[in-house]
């Protein structure tokens, strides 16, 4: 059974980038700028909007280049920095209203089916169901903070040999 669970998330994970693919066709940029775009429009729709800092390491990116792709994105009109914070050096992404409006629509089909499905469920189900993949998120942050621990040491699991 634990099998199935994660290959149901792969398929799931599938289907995500599916939907990427078609957010950056329609947005009329890079995957991996639609990736951040959609990184920008989630957070700020649960009211902890992201930093450069936060959004690269949540898509994999070094400074640079998430730099590179802001300022895409910013040249685009799809995100603004804005400096909101006490601190003026922090630096706070967001989507300008009107890309808001428009992303809501993009997104509504997909929000509707999703709030349906879930709607066929027990509440208890989902409960578990959250509980489970908060310790999926658990275990595999432990394990990707180790392997991080052993760049930092210099420490590196064995390579796999050429062409296997």
């Amino acid at each position: 059974m634990a099998d199935q669970v994660v290959d149901a998330l792969q398929v799931y994970t599938a289907d995500n980038a599916d939907v990427v693919h078609h957010l950056a066709r329609w947005l009329g940029v890079s995957t991996a700028d639609a990736e951040a775009f959609g990184q920008v429009v989630y957070h700020q729709d649960r009211g902890t909007p992201l930093s450069p800092t936060v959004l690269g390491r949540r898509i994999g990116l070094s400074t640079g280049a998430t730099t590179a792709l802001l300022n895409r994105l910013e040249t685009a009109g799809l995100v603004v920095r804005s400096r909101e914070h006490r601190d003026r050096r922090v630096v706070t992404l967001r989507v300008p209203p009107d890309v808001k409006e428009q992303a809501v629509r993009f997104f509504a089909p997909l929000g509707a089916r999703v709030d349906a499905m879930m709607r066929q469920h027990p509440p208890e189900l989902l409960r578990q169901l959250v509980t489970v993949l908060d310790e999926l998120h658990l275990a595999i942050s432990e394990v990707v903070e180790g392997f991080e621990t052993s760049e930092l040491t210099g420490r590196h699991a064995p390579h796999p040999a050429p062409g296997r």
